[in-house]
Order: structure tokens, then C-alpha cells, then sequence
């Protein structure tokens, strides 16, 4: 029997003047309101003062954007944007040698995730907050900012999966007529469970007061889910075909590793932890 879905939304919900809204940035941002109520509402529940906590909103999205767009220049484009910079940062592109609004192709999680940390650390030393404290709250937000964006891809038929056996998968008809692997749905699954896994961890003193131990399991779990469903998903860049692992297991990697790192580091320094 087949299980196959035909999907072929239109990507824009609707036009403001010439400014297309789009299910990815409705999604993008309400993913990451989301994620920084989810942290507000530790902050409150652990009675802890509020005061600056709103700025750590703007240091989150200007890290993410700036990160994930930085990474997906240098990591998947490099030869491209060394040769028009300008398009790096504005969401423009040469067309026949005129400029155009295209808004931004290319957005890399990998270069999200550095810039985030980059920001929090930044943020950790103007308002004298503890880097792994934070870190292990903010690990609990995060996996559900991640799953809206991955929604988002859907909503635009974008990194989407390898082919099925033609008898299940999602037909992307935007741009071809052959059952694939939702990729962005097994994704956005994955990083929603981890978000329930990292919250029941939160719920022990013993795990919540080792810092960093919640923040390298959330390393772990979503780098290494990423790592696993990139194998059914399609290269973006062609030079990634002749590659044994694609771009985004081999970025995954060192994360995973640094992760397992904090997680032998923190149980080896808070054996009792173990005992949840």
C-alpha cells in the first residue's frame, strides 16, 4: 500500500508590497521566541533575577543569524561569496549584472550553533553569568527553536531527503515527481525529543547542579541525530558527491566529541551525579 504525500505549498504565506513573508521566517522567528519563553520560564521558576535577560534574546538572533550565515558562506559556498562579499550579509544577488532582493539562500546550523556560543560568551562576560550555567539552560530551549526551522524547510521544499522505494515519502513537487525521504521532518522530530529528554534531565538537582553536563548532552544527542540523517539526506553542494560523509557530518563531529567531552568531564567530577 502506498504512503505517499504530494506537498507542493507555496513557500510565501503572503506579500508586503514587494516583501514576500515566508513560512521559513515565520517559523525561524517564532522558533526562537519560543525557545527564549521556554528559558524565561526556568529563569522564573528558579527565582532568579530577570535583569538583562531580555538582551540575551538580541545577542541569540544576532548570533544565530550572523553565524549560520557566515557558515553556510564558508563552509558550503566559499569560491561563490569570496568573489561577491557583499552578497554575504545583504539578501541581495547580481542578476545580469543588476542588483535584486532574493532574500538569504543559505543558512548553516553548524555556523548557527558557533555563533550562538560566541554570543552567549559575550554575554556571560558583560553580565558576569556563569558560561556553562547558562549554557545548560539554554541547551533546553534550543532543540525547539531547531525543530520550527527544520519546519520551515519543509514549508519551502528544501533539504529534503534521498529517494524512498516509491511506496512511502513526500513528493517535493516543486521540484521533482519522486518520493523522498522528509528529512526536515525527521529532524525536527529528533530535536523535539530531544527537548523532552534534556527537560526530564533538567528535573534532577543532582544533573542540574553539575554545570555543562546538560549542555554536552544536548551536544551529543543533536549532533549525532543530525550526523545519523544526513546519511538519507541529498548533498547540498555538488562537491560533497564525491565525499565518503557529506559537509554536515563531518561539521557534526567535532560537536559530538566536545559534547562527550563535557559529559565524561562533568561524571568523573561529580560521580554522585550518575545517581539519578
Amino acid at each position: 500500500m502506498s504512503a505517499v504525500l504530494n506537498w507542493n505549498v507555496d513557500p510565501v504565506i503572503f506579500m508586503i508590497a514587494d516583501f514576500p513573508l515566508k513560512y521559513y521566517g515565520a517559523l525561524f522567528a517564532s522558533g526562537l521566541l519560543l525557545g527564549y519563553y521556554i528559558v524565561r520560564n526556568i529563569y522564573k521558576k528558579e527565582n532568579l533575577s530577570l535583569d538583562n535577560f531580555d538582551n540575551l534574546l538580541v545577542y541569540v538572533i544576532v548570533g544565530t543569524i550572523l553565524g549560520a550565515r557566515l557558515g553556510h558562506c564558508l563552509f558550503y559556498e566559499p569560491d561563490y561569496f569570496f568573489k561577491h562579499p557583499i552578497e554575504i550579509l545583504l539578501p541581495i544577488q547580481n542578476i545580469s549584472g543588476v542588483y535584486k532582493f532574493v532574500g538569504f539562500k543559505g543558512l548553516a546550523s553548524h555556523g548557527g550553533t558557533i555563533g550562538v556560543l560566541i554570543a552567549i560568551t559575550l554575554y556571560c562576560k558583560k553580565y558576569k553569568v556563569n558560561f556553562l550555567w547558562l549554557l545548560d539552560r539554554m541547551a533546553i530551549g534550543v532543540p525547539v527553536t531547531a525543530a520550527f526551522i527544520r519546519l520551515g524547510n519543509f514549508m519551502n521544499s528544501e533539504i529534503y531527503g534521498k529517494p524512498t522505494n516509491g511506496n512511502w515519502g513526500v513528493v517535493f513537487q516543486r521540484d521533482d515527481l519522486i518520493p523522498r525521504h522528509p528529512t526536515q521532518l525527521y529532524e525536527a522530530f529528533s530535536y523535539l525529543l530531544i527537548f523532552v529528554i534534556l527537560f526530564w534531565m533538567y528535573k534532577s538537582e543532582k544533573i542540574k547542579q553539575a554545570n555543562g553536563l546538560l549542555f554536552g548532552s544536548f551536544l551529543t544527542l543533536l549532533f549525532l541525530a543530525r550526523f545519523l540523517i544526513e546519511f538519507s539526506k541529498e548533498n547540498q553542494e555538488s562537491f560533497e558527491n564525491t565525499m565518503l560523509i557529506n559537509m554536515g557530518q563531518i561539521l557534526s563531529i567535532p560537536f559530538i566529541l566536545i559534547g562527550l567531552t563535557l559529559i565524561v568531564w562533568k561524571l568523573k567530577e561529580k560521580k554522585e551525579y550518575v545517581e539519578i
